[in-house]
């Protein structure tokens, strides 16, 4: 290595620092973002050098260009970067300073670069939980403005399914001619939302069927297309969670500890997470719960473990705790390649030991 390079990026620029190895001389630059523009500031640096940039809303092109330019990007965790550089002051100089300082003693701290092909993927989940959000607030509207004139479906228990399509639309006619109007634009909208989210499920489902990792996941309990495929695509390859807990954290289904003396508190769960891994482990908890009395799944693992908590601590602990449980059990799945199998219905059919091929669930 002959030079630290460092970039400080924003929306509409990046403030690049290079500094020799052996003489510690700097130099500056700001680059205007265009495509290109960071290829060509790297084509002046020495071939193989690695390049430190914090990973902000559009690292995606930048890290494109880095390994283009022949280097080796580095993506920076901001917060962590942060409280290790310790400074009061901050401007984008200081920043990128701060990251070279980081590479010279060598406490970067980096995380993981997700393969182009993989950043693409996830595109298809990430943009149905966005279209799944339009959906329920276009839902939530129609809703609350049939409620404000005392009007409501009945006789189903959704009021947007297909049997009760025809009685929505006549109670949309009763409302005053403005409000009617808005409220067919919206029911318009959410059809389209509707179609579009079923075009994405569609090419999920034959995605899941062509991949080994994702069928796996969706052996877990509580986890279906939608959800196996969110998983499977965030979590990536397995191999860099060196065990299940560091999976569960990095899901965010890990409580805050605060310890001081003999005083040990459990918070609430990070924030500072993948939010769609932790998304996706919360909602596979979420049918655990609606269905933990439900015939064979009451005698599950996940549903003893979510009544016995929700008992002592209350339901969103208890949520807590089952969330955690299957994102411990989804690294040992993928890591040993084998089906989850409850412990629970185990004993039930009277088998002793591992089933073949089966993958007994995680202690909790």
């Amino acid at each position: 290595m002959k030079e630290y390079i460092a970039f400080d990026s924003h929306k509409r620029y990046t403030w690049a620092e290079c500094e020799e190895v052996l003489t510690g001389n700097m130099r500056h630059q700001r680059i205007a973002h265009r495509r290109g523009a960071i290829r060509s500031f790297l084509e002046h640096c020495p071939a193989g050098e690695s390049v430190a940039v914090e990973a902000t809303g559009n690292w995606y092109w930048i890290v494109d260009e880095i390994e283009q330019a022949g280097k080796q990007p580095q993506l920076v965790h901001p917060r962590k970067a942060k409280l290790m550089m310790g400074m009061i002051n901050k401007t984008d100089k200081l920043d990128a300073h701060g990251i070279n300082r980081l590479q010279r003693n060598g406490t970067l701290p980096t995380v993981w670069i997700p393969p182009a092909e993989l950043r693409d993927l996830r595109e298809l989940t990430r943009t149905r939980m966005v279209l799944a959000q339009s959906r329920a607030r276009l839902k939530n509207r129609l809703g609350a403005t049939l409620a404000k004139y005392g009007l409501a479906v009945e006789g189903f228990t959704d009021t947007y399914a297909v049997g009760a399509r025809g009685q929505l639309e006549g109670l949309l006619k009763q409302l005053p001619r403005h409000t009617a109007w808005v409220s067919g634009h919206l029911l318009s909208q959410l059809d389209f939302v509707q179609k579009q989210m079923e075009e994405e499920e569609k090419r999920l489902e034959e995605l899941v069927q062509e991949t080994p990792q994702m069928r796996l996941i969706k052996s877990l309990p509580g986890v279906g297309t939608i959800l196996a495929a969110v998983m499977s695509l965030e979590i990536g390859a397995v191999g860099r969670f060196a065990s299940a807990s560091r999976l569960a954290s990095y899901a965010g289904t890990t409580p805050r500890v605060y310890a001081s003396g003999d005083k040990v508190r459990y918070g609430k769960l990070r924030p500072d997470v993948n939010r769609y891994l932790k998304w996706a482990f919360i909602e596979a908890a979420n049918g655990v719960c609606l269905n933990h009395k439900r015939g064979l799944s009451a005698q599950r693992h996940v549903s003893k473990l979510y009544a016995r908590l929700r008992d002592r601590k209350g339901h969103a602990k208890a949520i807590g705790a089952v969330a955690r449980h299957l994102a411990e059990a989804a690294w040992h799945v993928l890591s040993k390649q084998q089906s989850y199998c409850d412990p629970e219905l185990k004993k039930i059919k009277g088998e002793s030991g591992p089933a073949k091929g089966g993958l007994s669930a995680v202690s909790s």
